[in-house]
């Protein structure tokens, strides 16, 4: 099982999971990852472009029943 931690943003809507993304990451240390999981059928542009915006490194992106997850690694900001 891996100990990467998960974030469940499940039921918010943008710009919600960016900003509560956005808190998460900045306590986070660089090269960190950290799971994202939301239902916001948005999050598929809102995410990636986030992380291309802010300095982070999309991993992975995987769609799930009722929504996505994402794996991200705090970049430099």
């Amino acid at each position: 099982m891996s100990d990467i931690p998960v974030y469940d943003l499940k039921g918010l809507n943008c710009p919600l999971p960016v900003l509560k993304a956005r808190r998460r990451l900045a306590d986070m240390q660089l090269g960190e990852r950290l799971w994202l999981e939301t239902t916001d059928p948005l999050a598929v542009i809102d995410i990636p472009a986030f992380c291309r915006e802010a300095g982070h490194n999309l991993v992975e992106a995987q769609s799930q029943t009722g929504g996505h997850r994402f794996l991200i690694e705090r970049g430099e900001v």
